[in-house]
């Protein structure tokens, strides 16, 4: 399995939300940022429809009317702390749909947002942006979105479609010179395997872990296909960081923050892949770099 010269290289992560790409993926981004691979994240809504999670913010007024503006400088500055690139996609957040008690049904989506905008429409504003940027791998979430968010899922939907479409010539013709992309990870960073080493982790140092109660409500059906293993532990930091520069959409004091970066560097010091698509050939063995057996384009 070869390894490419990285300077040569391009990486898109495809993401649904503001502050998706700094809790899924991010020290894998960090760590091929620093190591001269052009890396850019694409953000498919503006977040408008996200509640302020920091109880400490909540409580400054006015907060939820200006959302739209904070989430787009909080997506500013993790990038700078990424060392990234950065896109906006261009749709409407759909929010998260909460079940009618009375009916027990779902709402329908909001009319115009991301997730009730034609797989054509989106589609295309993506494949435009693949064949502007020619990234040699694509990351995205699985086909369940990581969780059932409808942005998450469309999110899925639209990167599979504009991994496919893009290198088609009849597709799209507006959208720019064809381009194919060599592979497409799925994001499977949230495993029970990993889990229950920082639980082990935090307990053998005595503290309080957080993942106790995840690991007992944990879906033993969802997905955890690992083709592929980054080791980006020096990134770590910056990938706490980065999320913390979403300040609106966490609670320093949650789980999130609760396991110290030490101890994530130490018991699990990789973030977890899975290849969905390949024009590369497959893997036999896990992978210890996206980039494997991609060959750079001859204008590089």
């Amino acid at each position: 399995m070869t390894t490419p010269d990285l300077q040569s290289m391009r990486l898109l992560a495809v993401h649904a939300h503001p502050d998706d790409e700094s809790s899924k993926g991010a020290a894998t981004l960090a760590h091929y940022a620093a190591a001269g691979v052009r890396v850019l994240v694409v953000t498919c809504t503006g977040g408008e429809r996200g509640d302020v999670i920091n109880p400490v913010l909540k409580l400054q007024e006015g907060i939820a009317d200006r959302i739209h503006q904070i989430r787009i400088d909080e997506m500013l500055r993790a990038a700078e702390i990424l060392g990234i690139e950065h896109r906006w996609l261009g749709f409407i957040d759909s929010g998260f749909p909460q079940v009618d008690e009375a009916t027990g049904e779902l709402p329908d989506l909001p009319e115009g947002s991301f997730a009730a905008t034609p797989l054509e429409v989106s589609g295309e504003a993506l494949v435009a942006i693949v064949r502007d940027f020619r990234p040699h791998v694509m990351t995205t979430y699985d086909e369940l979105g990581g969780y059932p968010h409808p942005d998450h899922v469309r999110t899925h939907e639209v990167a599979l479609h504009a991994f496919e479409m893009a290198a088609d010539p009849g597709s799209y013709p507006n959208a720019g010179a064809p381009w194919q992309p060599s592979k497409l990870y799925y994001n499977q960073q949230f495993s029970m395997e990993r889990m229950l080493a920082l639980d082990a982790a935090m307990s053998a140092q005595g503290l309080a872990s957080p993942y106790g109660d995840r690991i007992a409500q944990f879906e033993e059906s969802r997905p955890t296909r690992i083709t592929t293993r980054v080791r980006c532990s020096e990134f770590f930091k910056q990938r706490e960081e980065a999320l913390r520069a979403h300040a609106t959409q966490v609670d320093f004091d949650g789980p999130w923050f609760a396991c110290p970066v030490a101890i994530q560097q130490s018991a699990w010091p990789t973030e977890e892949f899975e290849l969905a698509r390949s024009k590369v050939g497959t893997v036999n063995v896990v992978e210890t770099d996206l980039f494997a057996s991609v060959q750079a384009d001859p204008s590089t």
